[in-house]
Formats: C-alpha cells, sequence, structure tokens
C-alpha cells in the first residue's frame, strides 16, 4: 500500500467518523445569571431554534427569570429575558408550536412547585415577537416541562403534574382550539407508590391512543401509561426497563415510526446521559448513544425531531450552561 493510498483511507476514516458524531455546543458561554437549569427546544418554521431555559442566582431563588435564545446561521443569539416575576421565581419553559402556526412560551412562576401558577406567551411571527405574558386559570398548569403532543385533528396534549405534599401524579391538559383554551384530565399515578410519576412526555402509539412516559420517585424506573380516547381517560402507570433516578425525562416519535427516549441510565445521580431507542412504543428499548458520562449534573432534557429527520436535544449541563446536541437520524440503530 502506497503512503499515498494510506493518507486517502486516513481521510475517508476521519470524514466519515466526523460526519457521524453529534453536533455539541453551548446555548451561551457567558450569561447574566449563575446558574441555569430546565431547558425546551423548538424548531421554527424557517428552520431555526429556539431554546429557552430559567436562569438566576439559584433554583428557587427570587431572581430566578426565563431566558431564551435563537440559532441561525450564525449561531445562538446572547440570551434575552422573556419572564420575569417581582420576587418570585419562574420554573420549567415549555416551547412549542399549534397548527395554526402560532408558538407558544408556557412556564410557571411562584416560591415551590406546590404553589405554581401557569402562565405563557404567544408569538404570530416565529418567536421574534411576544404578547404579553398572562397567567392560566387557578388549576391549570400547563405543559409542565416537556413539549406537549399536536394531534393529526390539531388538538393539543400537554402533559403536567401536580406536586402536593407528599403525592405527586400526572395529569393531561387538553385544547381543542390550538392551545387557546383548556381542559384536565386524570390523575395519573402509580398504584404502589403515593409519590407517584411526574412531568410526563407523550409519544403516539403505532396501533392508535396515546402513551405517557414520566419520571418516578421511589420507583427506580421509567414508567408509562396508555390512552385510547385522546388522552381523556388513562391506565394506571407501570415501570418500563429503563432506569430513572427521579429525573427528567423526554422521548419523540420518529417519522419512521421508532421512539427514541433521552434519559439518565441510572439509579441514583443525574449521570450519565443517555439516549435509547425503541420499535415497539417502548414496550422495549436499546440504549445507543451516551450523551455524557464524566462526573457531573446533566439532565431535564428536551427532545424533538427536526424536519430533516435529525434529533435536536438540549439539557442542562452542570447548571452551568445549556448544552445542544444535533444527532443525525442515520445514528439512531
Amino acid at each position: 500500500m502506497t503512503a499515498q493510498i494510506r493518507k486517502l483511507l486516513v481521510f475517508f476514516l476521519v470524514s466519515s467518523v466526523a460526519a457521524a458524531a453529534p453536533r455539541e455546543e453551548f446555548v451561551f458561554t457567558t450569561a447574566p445569571f449563575a446558574q441555569c437549569h430546565a431547558s425546551t427546544v423548538m424548531e421554527t418554521k424557517d428552520g431555526e431554534m429556539l431554546a429557552a431555559w430559567f436562569g438566576g442566582t439559584r433554583e428557587r431563588h427570587p431572581d430566578v427569570a426565563i431566558w431564551m435564545a435563537r440559532r441561525s446561521a450564525g449561531g445562538w443569539s446572547a440570551p434575552a429575558e422573556m419572564a420575569r416575576h417581582e420576587n418570585t421565581p419562574t420554573w420549567n419553559p415549555v416551547l412549542f408550536r399549534t397548527l395554526d402556526g402560532a408558538t407558544w412560551l408556557f412556564y410557571k412562576f411562584g416560591v415551590d412547585p406546590r404553589q405554581w401558577t401557569g402562565a405563557y406567551r404567544r408569538s404570530d411571527d416565529d418567536g421574534r415577537t411576544w404578547s404579553a405574558a398572562r397567567p392560566l386559570p387557578a388549576g391549570l398548569l400547563g405543559p409542565i416541562r416537556v413539549k406537549p403532543l399536536i394531534l393529526p385533528n390539531g388538538d393539543v396534549l400537554a402533559g403536567t403534574s401536580v406536586e402536593s405534599y407528599r403525592s405527586w401524579s400526572a395529569w393531561v391538559e387538553r385544547s381543542t382550539d390550538h392551545g387557546q383554551s383548556w381542559t384536565k384530565h386524570g390523575p395519573v399515578s402509580h398504584p404502589r407508590e403515593p409519590y407517584g410519576i411526574i412531568q410526563p412526555t407523550l409519544i403516539p402509539r403505532s396501533g392508535g391512543g396515546v402513551r405517557m412516559f414520566a419520571r418516578a420517585r421511589n420507583i427506580g424506573s421509567i414508567c408509562y401509561a396508555d390512552s385510547f380516547d385522546g388522552g381523556r381517560s388513562w391506565t394506571p402507570a407501570r415501570e418500563t426497563e429503563l432506569p430513572n433516578p427521579n429525573a427528567g425525562v423526554d422521548a419523540v416519535k420518529l417519522a419512521d415510526g421508532r421512539a427514541v427516549m433521552i434519559y439518565n441510565h441510572a439509579t441514583k445521580g443525574r449521570t450519565p446521559l443517555n439516549l435509547a431507542v425503541s420499535t415497539d412504543d417502548g414496550d422495549s428499548w436499546k440504549p445507543f448513544l451516551e450523551l455524557e458520562t464524566e462526573p457531573g449534573e446533566y439532565s431535564y432534557p428536551a427532545l424533538i425531531q427536526g424536519s430533516g429527520g435529525d434529533l435536536h436535544m438540549t439539557y442542562t449541563w452542570k447548571r452551568e450552561r445549556i448544552k445542544y446536541v444535533r444527532v443525525p437520524l442515520a445514528d439512531v440503530p
């Protein structure tokens, strides 16, 4: 083998590895806050990315606000403040777009999760300008941490949850008018664990219906439940085979019918952060990629499939930054 051929082989091997590697970058490297958490991500109609999160001195501190950045061809914009409530922390923003073209930013404000009030802002120009913030009626919280499921007829199913004193349950808030009004359905709970499940993510079932996945406390596994009437009623929660350390998860149903989960593959701590794939709507899972393995907290992930087919995700990186990763669809086994 000549030296020139060896160089060509090395070039092609390196190129193919680089092409298959996930794209990784921080949404910001400097920011006007010390800590950040609980990101959300969505693709705009023109193919850009929006990400939002909460940031401040620390979680629960009264100065915690909602922040947002846009990724265009030139990279991520600087963080822009989207919501702040005087002497009251904000929490868990969620971005999504309804079939009427509106972009929504839901979030929570209140001193702790047991005293949250839901609120939202709306944009009609792909997230460039926004309405004033408006609170939801008492008893409604909106999507509690991750994107809702938009059904083919335009109905919106938002996975939400309530963290009462020593009693947790998941719910679904349902809108038939593109997010203008909501009805509440549930609770969804684990029959043997009062602390139960919270922060559900929803995917459509291949045979019809909707499947919910949720984080769990004192159970040790991601849990799931099913609905066969458009999210109005649900089976009791059951365990999946994937471990859960009482940390947030997200899932997405791919256009080819597979499902992908992003989660911490552990029963304690929030390391590592992993991707798993399922060909049967989550009855069984195959872990296929470790996104983070070094010591630290990597948590509260958000996951979507972009219009080009690739997976896009954001997550908390050590409470210091929000990290963005793109995984090519070809890398999903």
